[in-house]
């Protein structure tokens, strides 16, 4: 894969590793009762609410809540397994990658649709959240590279096994 593909292993290791602490204690917020946080934590993502003017986690509309389950549920156990796919070298990152980028490019998409379309978001709050369709994008690509560099077929190749002879 080369340099670029070590770079953004790099990356994406990084983006998984954060994630997988991120999620539960920052995101988890959302869907859980603020009762079972530390008092930092919940100051912490009310600091960014009113700091980035964030309205959907303040509003906490019903579709938010739902991709916010959906990433505690599937996102970030993927996000566990792909830091350890990285560490150790494991065949099958590339699939966990792919459907970690096509599940966060999708819903990556409604959220962004949402910002833009209602006009509500700030160019700093819009900028919060765009790398994060980068990221889903790296990680298809990511996965698409991993999966079109294997040799998985053997369409229009000859056999190189010879058969046996028959011994007397």
């Amino acid at each position: 894969m080369g340099a670029l593909g070590k770079l953004i292993d790099v990356i994406l290791f990084l983006y998984f590793a954060l994630m997988a602490v991120i999620a539960p204690l920052i995101d988890g917020q959302t869907a859980l009762p603020k009762g079972i946080f530390p008092e930092f934590l919940t100051d912490l993502k009310s600091n960014y609410i009113s700091d980035f003017g964030d309205y959907l986690l303040m509003e906490k509309p019903l579709f938010l809540v739902g991709l916010v389950w959906h990433e505690l549920l599937f996102l970030w156990p993927l996000s566990i397994a792909n830091v350890y796919a990285i560490l150790t070298g494991k065949s099958w990152f590339g699939t966990t990658c792919l459907l970690y980028g096509a599940s966060l490019v999708t819903s990556m998409a409604a959220i962004l649709g949402e910002m833009i379309g209602s006009g509500k978001a700030s160019d700093k709050l819009l900028m919060m959240y765009v790398p994060f369709m980068v990221i889903g994008i790296l990680a298809v690509l990511r996965g698409l590279v991993s999966r079109s560099s294997k040799n998985t077929g053997s369409v229009g190749k000859r056999s190189t096994i010879k058969p046996r002879r028959k011994l007397a």
